[in-house]
This record gives structure tokens, sequence and C-alpha cells, in this order.
């Protein structure tokens, strides 16, 4: 008799999980794949509309759709689709800025029996043809450059850079450009030396980083003048990243080098109130076998610091340096950096970190 029970109630609970099974909705999609294959940049956005159906018993519901980068933007069907009637997820791509082949997922999740399903687009964006204002985006008097920054990035201390910005006249004029405010370790200058109407050319420079006394990452503005005249949004920035070379020390040379050793390189001040100051000491030692020279502190906004008591420090000898931080009107998580810069050949620019919350 216990038997026959057992069995009654294992066939009912089968049967109503099987009902329940089927009582779900279920997506089905015409295709999960669209491939747009080539498109045009200059065509603008395509949309494809993925259609569904419902196979279910109960309705469906489309709870979210997203796209895995901003630049497919989904849209859906937002009310409950009824078993047997269909729905869809359409998909915009912008091909603007996207040049070459591109393969974006759409993820949805329903209560579906299979809740998530992925769709796909592709394709490929045929680039458009450039203009001389997307070539040359920045406006100098009646010229146009590439760019109105020259960063020569890593420079040796020992050695000078060349490089260079791409130019055009975009003016009905011949056009000669000069330099006001150049420093000694930048010289600057056009090639060809004027340039005739719809001419391109470019503006070279070269960086002494033996003239500049300095390390680490500098920056010089200097201004642009054409034939002689100052014209509207002339700036020119320089940059440079100015570090000593070790790249030819002998192995004997590196076993005597200095040694920075530095036991706290992160700070955590906690918690501390807008309008105060929060100071910390930084301390290091020389394990070297020679003199270890601090070239330069340098700290980033809301930070300063003051001079380490030796700037010199022997083998064997410590150091310290005072780290100031303002909190000012800031709030809520703060992260600081400074920047040691040192001839210590395996530790050159060391980078320690003051960080914490400001509260009002």
């Amino acid at each position: 008799m216990k038997k026959i029970t057992l069995l009654l109630s294992l066939i009912l609970f089968l049967a109503s999980f099987s009902f329940s099974q089927q009582k779900k909705a279920t997506i089905i999609f015409d295709t999960e794949i669209h491939n747009f294959k080539t498109i045009k940049e200059d065509n603008g956005k395509v949309t494809h509309k993925f259609i569904f159906t419902n196979t279910g018993n109960t309705p469906l519901i489309i709870n979210s759709v997203k796209a895995t980068c901003g630049c497919t933007s989904p849209e859906w069907t937002k009310q409950p689709v009824l078993p047997g009637q269909n729905g869809y997820v359409s998909a915009t791509f912008d091909p603007r800025n996207r040049p070459g082949k591109f393969n974006k997922s759409i993820v949805i999740q329903t209560n579906a029996s299979k809740p998530t399903i992925i769709l796909r687009i592709t394709g490929e964006v045929i680039p458009r043809v450039k203009t001389v204002s997307d070539i040359y985006p920045r406006i100098v008097g009646n010229i146009r450059m590439k760019s109105n920054h020259l960063a020569f990035v890593q420079v040796y201390k020992n050695k000078t850079k060349t490089d260079s910005l791409q130019i055009i006249n975009t003016s009905d004029e011949i056009v000669k450009l000069s330099f006001k405010n150049t420093p000694s370790h930048i010289s600057l200058k056009t090639v060809p030396a004027s340039l005739k109407p719809g001419e391109k050319g470019i503006i070279l420079g070269t960086y002494d980083a033996s003239k500049k006394n300095d390390w680490g990452f500098v920056i010089d503005q200097l201004s642009i003048l054409i034939n002689n005249k100052p014209v509207s949004n002339n700036r020119l920035t320089v940059s440079a990243k100015i570090e000593e070379d070790f790249s030819n020390l002998s192995a004997k040379e590196l076993a005597k080098a200095p040694k920075i050793s530095i036991p706290e390189k992160t700070f955590n001040f906690g918690t501390a109130k807008q309008k105060s100051k929060v100071k910390h000491v930084f301390k290091f030692k020389n394990e070297g076998k020679s003199d270890l020279i601090i070239r330069k502190i340098r700290s980033s906004c809301g930070c300063t610091t003051v001079a380490p008591e030796k700037t010199v420090i022997k083998p064997g000898e410590t150091s310290s340096f005072t780290a100031i931080f303002s909190t000012s009107m800031r709030k809520g998580m703060q992260r600081k950096s400074i920047y040691l810069i040192t001839n210590d050949p395996e530790n050159s620019n060391i980078r320690l970190t003051i960080s914490g919350k400001v509260e009002p």
C-alpha cells in the first residue's frame, strides 16, 4: 500500500513539474545574427529589427536590453507579448569614426525559459574621405594644424630630439610662421620657410634637454606669429619627459649605482575635513654603493611638498620630505600622486600616493 502511495505521489509530482515547465514563455528569434555587410561611414546610422515569437504558454516580458558598447542603440517591445504573438528588438549602429570591421552584441534578459539571449550585428565600415578640416583640425589664424601640441615624449638629459607637426596654408596668400617666447632648449622652424596658398608643410622642432634645468614631465607655452603678427588661437604647447639615460651603464657601474628604498609608498589618512591640511613624512634610504641624488619631487593638484632635508644621500644614509595635501572644498574619496625623480637606474621615477576621504 505504501509503495502504491509513493508511486502515485511521484507521478503527481512529475506531472506538476512538467505542467509548470510548460507554463513558461519561450522566445524564438527569426535570426540571432545580422550582417550589415559593408556600409559607408558618411551614410550615417544603420538599423536592423530582430523579430521574435513567443512560442510558450504565458506572456513574454523583456526585462532589459543592453548593448555591449555605446555604438549600438537598442529599442524593443515594451509591453508583454502574448503566446503566439511577435515582438522585436532593434539595434542601431553609428559608423561615425569607426572604420573597419565590427562585431557588436546585444544582451536580452526576459522571463522566458531561456532568460538570456545574445544577438549580434556585424559588418565593415568603409571610411569616409577625410577633408582638410579632418586632417588639420586646429585653426591658427589663416592656417590649419594637425595639432597645437608638440609632444617630444621621452627625451634623455644628454641628448637632443627632433619631432614635427603637420600644417597647411588654407589662405589665399603666402604665409610665414615665426615663434615668440621660445626658450633656449627649444628650436622651431617651418619647412618650407614660406607656405604658398594651399601648400602643406611642417613645424620642425628640436628639444635639447641638456639646456633645460628640469626633470620629468615639463611643459613650455609658445606663441605663433603669422607674417610677424599675432593671431587668434596661436598658443603652441611643447612638452617632454626628461629622463636620465642609463642604457650605456656597464654591469660594474650598475652594481655600484645608488639604490633608493622607500618602505612606505602609500599613505591613507582615513578621513579629513574640508579646508584642512593633511601632512605625511615619506622616508627613504640609499641602499646602494654611490651617492643617491633627488633630482625632483613633483606632485599632482592639491598636493605640495617640502624639499627633502638632503638631496644628496650617501650610501647607508636616510632622508625624508613632507607631503602636504590641502583638502580645500574637495569632497569624497581623494587620491593624489607624488613623483620622486632620482639617479637610481632601477627606480628613477617613483610614484607615491596620498589617499583618503574628505568630509564636509
